[in-house]
């Protein structure tokens, strides 16, 4: 076992100067998966500093309609909150998707937005990984890669983030709000939180060094809109995204058109995938099933397969195209999500 420090934060800025003090530290809150990767020495950090005591706990309503939901608020909470379960259904649906209902209720909000990938190379201190050791190379690339990215991957990293919860954020155009070291706070659209690999595949976030996450901060539901989210695994539970799809619809009353979609897909990327090029084709038209096949084409057009993961291009078609035609009512599938109508628990 590797010795670190333990640090119990008191404040923001104690946490903040807690982590300038100690060369490698860790902010811990859950500790899921952080400390999993202790255990496997993936990660070894000099100190860990505890926040999970700070008052980040709360979701609260804004004046504006939105919501402000706290960087250590449990993820069990934050699916059953009645307001997210009635305005923001999507997202309650992703984190009930997530892991077991223990780690739920241990797992947090922040905690959610900064675990790492689940490929079995990055967790094996035997095996190459440009993510673990920045130059070691991909191991997965000639190896087994059924799992891994079809969008977004380089040379360097073809990783997935495993994330259900940062699917629907992107999704949802929510906010991640940061508290820097100097007392300053910035926000980063969620879309935006984490980066594709590129040539530096050990860099999951933009988030900077030193910054803790003090909140999401979820934008005003649109009325009438409607949401779900949908996933695709090798068993019914406990199973990572092979292939997920959040979407937001809103349609004109009046002619059906689309007034606003907002579609994102997890299990494809180093990040959720907002995927815009098909959000663009649609906004405007009328949501029939060849258009929405179009516009879906469209975006994974970008996708490049490797040996053994064609699969994915096909499976995250069918999850759009069949999540589109229920929200628009072309699909005989169970009714749709939208404010007014809760997510099932």
């Amino acid at each position: 076992m590797k010795p670190f420090a333990y640090v119990r934060a008191t404040s923001l800025q104690a946490a903040a100067d807690a982590y300038a003090a100690h060369p490698g530290s860790r902010y811990l809150g859950g500790g899921t998966n952080l400390v999993d990767l202790m255990k496997l020495g993936v990660e070894t950090p000099g100190a860990l500093i505890d926040v999970s005591r700070l008052p980040l706990d709360e979701i609260r309503e804004l004046p504006d309609g939105g919501l402000r939901v706290g960087a250590t608020v449990r993820n069990s909470d934050l699916a059953a909150d009645p307001v997210v379960r009635t305005r923001y259904p999507l997202l309650s649906r992703a984190l009930l998707s997530g892991a077991s209902g223990q780690l739920r209720n241990v797992a947090t909000t922040g905690g959610n937005l900064l675990q790492r990938t689940r490929c079995g190379y990055f967790q094996d201190l035997s095996k190459p990984c440009n993510k673990r050791e920045p130059g070691s190379g991909c191991g997965a690339r000639d190896g087994l890669h059924r799992d891994h990215a079809v969008l977004g991957h380089s040379e360097h990293c073809i990783a997935t983030h495993p994330s259900d919860m940062a699917v629907a954020l992107a999704a949802l155009d929510a906010e991640v709000e940061l508290y820097g070291a100097a007392g300053t706070t910035r926000r980063v659209p969620a879309a935006e939180f984490h980066r594709l690999p590129a040539d530096r595949p050990e860099q999951d976030t933009v988030i900077r060094a030193g910054e803790i996450i003090t909140a999401v901060i979820l934008p005003a539901a649109a009325p009438g809109a409607l949401s779900l989210y949908r996933k695709a695994r090798e068993r019914a539970s406990y199973a990572f995204a092979l292939a997920s799809v959040a979407a937001v619809l809103d349609l004109d009353p009046g002619d059906g058109r689309v007034r606003r979609v907002a579609l994102a897909f997890g299990g494809l990327a180093h990040r959720p995938w907002r995927a815009t090029t098909a959000e663009a084709r649609l906004t405007g038209a009328v949501p029939h099933p060849d258009a929405v096949r179009e516009a879906v084409d469209a975006e994974l057009a970008q996708a490049r397969s490797l040996r053994d993961n064609a699969y994915k291009i096909p499976l995250a078609r069918n999850l759009a195209c069949d999540a589109i035609a229920e929200l628009a009512g072309t699909h005989p599938g169970s009714p749709a999500t939208h404010p007014g109508s809760p997510a099932t628990p």
